[in-house]
């Protein structure tokens, strides 16, 4: 933001007050334990200063009162028995072993700095890697960290990076900017501004957002704008609650999605239902794009897809008949190998329907944010930079992404190439349960490094099998902070209502180690010095404190940037691309010897790579449907939130079940040629019978901790490998070939 002028919601008691003996402070849910939002939440804490309840801030515009269960949970997180509360160690020697001593956050911190102070010099920081889990507020800190240090090697434990990453790698390098939907969240009075207008159309593609509200964006606003009259397309392998209400449900078979747009695309140009002012005016390569599309017919993508040709019409023409609409996207085209393609495909559609850039369609988030991608990358030391690992390999790397490549860099754990890596830092990651393919291989190749460090709030198959020192985090209802991430934001500030033992925030940790790396860096005397920093830096024109007492406060909105000189640096009209307009024909990925153009390639394995598969394996699997009480590998320790789904399912067609003879609640194995992990069998018509779903993340803390408490039966990513696309971005996550059989009485 270059100015001031926020717009604060007014409520009607301050920050902090009292009720019915209860003190309550207003304040923002934003990780951990799992969140991507920043909900508005009253945070009520006994005289004890114990948090006993959580309830939805009504006058917060953001959710109006409305929360998830993980939220009304907060309680049971924060006081739960088995919370990390102090700092520990353990010999190298010991890994995989529950031995551990409790020492003092000065030991923990010396301990840490002289090791990677050691290793910098005498082999080079680069030789630290430092990893980071699912985003939420975690980038700015860690980041700032890993450069400070001087490593070049900060990573996504998931290969080809196949989180969030791939569509807003995939949007700059075609548009310049990262695209979201307009709910009218960015204006505190919402639905009622008279600057918004309501879309027509909601194409959901990859996600279910009353689940997931990922990327910035409430789930239940959906709802909202349907109750306004807004229709919905849904393209899902699974008949969700959401399909069922929809105009159009495309039930796709699983990692198609690139073959699905593509067919759209098609209908459109053909039926000649595209803008043509749009086009002609901003768009680049529109040519190219008709001719690439011309081949994928409805009648061909109904062979590839699993979907009739005539849904795949009717939803084209939904779409690009009216007047406003938005793409819903989700991690779904990230965790596909060749993600990048596919979300040039998908947005190829609000593109050339001109859904850009004004009232009720897709809208940039404003520049206040841009912490969320990474901080202080300019301590980097020039000499130390082209040693980030992949650069070699993965040429996108080289345009403007931060991040080390996740697989190249196994195998450098692996092979001591091209340089042999020493420590690692993880921060917010519980790879071994979550994220990582080939979990096995994936803990062999940590085996090899001398020194681990790991924050979190609870001892995880990641931590008992690797880490020499844990540091405990605080939950958010434990630190003070400010709301830094994805999404059309408005400004918020966390606020600090209790203590549990001697946690820290992510954010104290790297500051009180980061001074210790480089003190130079890390001049702030505590965080909310740090924070008012960022807030000046950033333009916002106002303190932490002042932030902390008045928050939300909504940042200056407008529409039509693009027309208005304000997405290029130059100030000239269009788009922060070499042509000035949306690069249908990429010339960023032609610079970096990829296909400028988007495509579809068959996943492997799949039916149409590797038929020859299918007598063996003749189920596709798709995996990490999100539920409503368990965020990835989260919140398996809380009763209330594991109720709702005890056990990890699998969903099958009741057909299929009969066929292989399963039923509900039997243990089966699911199972291909890499590894097998148990499932409850969950029957249900929402799947077809070549399709079943499976959860993600599962491991049991009420199991042994030596046995890492049963994360190798459990984890779903042994089925597939480290394998990502040619660029670098996705990997196939979300299709696999796969049997299914019944466990018996002895396993």
């Amino acid at each position: 933001m270059e100015e001031k002028g926020y717009e604060f919601v007014a409520h009607a008691k301050p920050w902090k007050y009292e009720e019915n003996g209860l003190n309550v402070t207003r304040g923002s849910a934003w990780t951990g334990p799992g969140c991507h939002l920043g909900c508005g939440v009253l945070l009520y804490t006994d005289e004890n200063d114990r948090l006993v309840k959580v309830e939805g801030d009504p006058e917060n515009p953001f959710n109006q009162g409305r929360l998830c269960a993980r939220c009304l949970a907060l309680p049971e997180v924060v006081n739960h028995a088995q919370r990390l509360m102090y700092p520990m160690k353990r010999d190298p020697k010991d890994r995989g072993k529950d031995i551990w001593e409790r020492i003092s956050w000065e030991e923990a911190f010396s301990t840490i700095a002289e090791k990677l102070i050691a290793i910098r010099e005498q082999y080079g920081p680069e030789t630290v890697a430092f990893y980071q889990g699912t985003g939420r507020d975690i980038a700015a800190w860690i980041t700032r960290l890993a450069w400070s240090y001087g490593s070049p090697n900060y990573l996504f434990g998931m290969s080809g990076m196949s989180c969030y990453l791939p569509r807003v790698a995939g949007c700059f390098a075609t548009t310049g900017a990262f695209w979201l939907g307009d709910y009218s969240q960015q204006f505190a009075n919402r639905y009622d501004d008279p600057r918004w207008q309501r879309p027509d159309v909601v194409l959901v593609w990859g996600n279910n957002p009353i689940n997931s509200s990922s990327d910035g964006f409430f789930g239940h606003w959906l709802v909202d704008i349907m109750k306004l009259g807004t229709k919905i397309i849904v393209v899902d392998p699974r008949r969700t609650w959401l399909a069922s209400k929809a105009e159009d449900f495309i039930q796709l078979r699983p990692g198609t999605d690139a073959a699905v747009a593509m067919g759209i695309l098609n209908v459109i140009i053909a039926e000649d239902l595209y803008d043509h002012e749009f086009v002609d005016l901003w768009c680049y390569g529109f040519d190219e794009l008709a001719q690439r599309v011309k081949d994928y017919t409805p009648e061909k993508v109904e062979k590839i897809a699993w979907v009739d040709a005539d849904v795949i019409r009717s939803a084209a023409r939904t779409f690009a008949t009216a007047n406003r609409g938005i793409v819903q996207w989700g991690l779904a085209i990230d965790t596909t190998k060749e993600a990048l393609p596919a979300c040039q495909a998908i947005s190829a559609i609000f593109e050339i329907t001109g859904n850009v850039d004004k009232p009720g369609t897709m809208i940039q988030p404003p520049s206040i944010l841009y912490y969320a991608g990474g901080w202080g990358n300019e301590l980097l030391s020039d000499d130390v930079r082209p040693k980030r690992i992949g650069l070699d390999k993965y040429s996108l790397l080289n345009f403007g992404f931060q991040v080390a490549s996740t697989d190249e860099m196994l195998k450098t754990y692996e092979t001591g190439k091209p340089y042999k890596m020493r420590a690692a830092w993880l921060q917010t990651t519980n790879f071994l349960a979550c994220t990582s393919p080939q979990p096995e291989r994936t803990l062999n190749a940590f085996k090899t490094l001398e020194f681990i460090v790991a924050v979190d709030l609870f001892k995880t198959p990641t931590i008992m099998a690797l880490a020499d020192i844990v540091l405990p985090a605080a939950t958010y209802a434990e630190r003070d902070g400010i709301r830094v991430g994805d999404g059309v934001q408005r400004g918020e500030a966390i606020n600090k209502v209790t203590q549990i033992g001697e946690c820290k925030s992510d954010m104290q940790i790297n500051l009180e180690l980061g001074r210790r790396l480089n003190p130079d860096a890390w001049p702030w005397k505590d965080v909310r010095e740090m924070y008012s920093y960022i807030l000046a830096d950033a333009g916002a024109g106002l303190t932490f404190d002042e932030l902390q007492e008045n928050a939300p406060a909504y940042i200056p909105f407008e529409y039509n940037l693009h027309t208005l000189g304000k997405f290029r640096a130059d100030g000239t009209p269009g788009f922060a691309t070499p042509t000035g307009r949306i690069e249908l024909w990429s010339n960023f990925y032609s610079n970096a010897g990829l296909d400028p153009l988007p495509y579809f390639e068959e996943p492997t394995p799949g039916p149409g790579s590797t038929p020859e598969l299918l007598e063996e394996y003749p189920l596709v699997l798709t995996t990490g449907a999100r539920n409503p009480t368990l965020f990835h590998s989260e919140h398996r320790q809380i009763k209330h939130l594991r109720a709702m789904r005890p056990d990890p399912i699998v969903q099958i067609n009741p057909a299929t079940a009969a066929l292989y003879n399963v039923k509900n609640g039997d243990w089966v194995w699911i199972e291909n040629s890499l590894g097998r992990c148990k499932r409850r069998v969950e029957e249900t018509p929402i799947v077809s019978e070549r399709v079943i779903s499976t959860d993600h993340g599962w491991w049991f803390p009420e199991s042994e901790p030596e046995k890492l408490y049963d994360v190798f039966d459990l984890n779903v990513n042994q089925l597939f490998k480290y394998i990502p696309g040619k660029s670098g971005f996705g990997c196939n996550y979300k299709t696999l070939l796969v049997k299914v059989y019944k466990v018996k009485e002895e396993e």
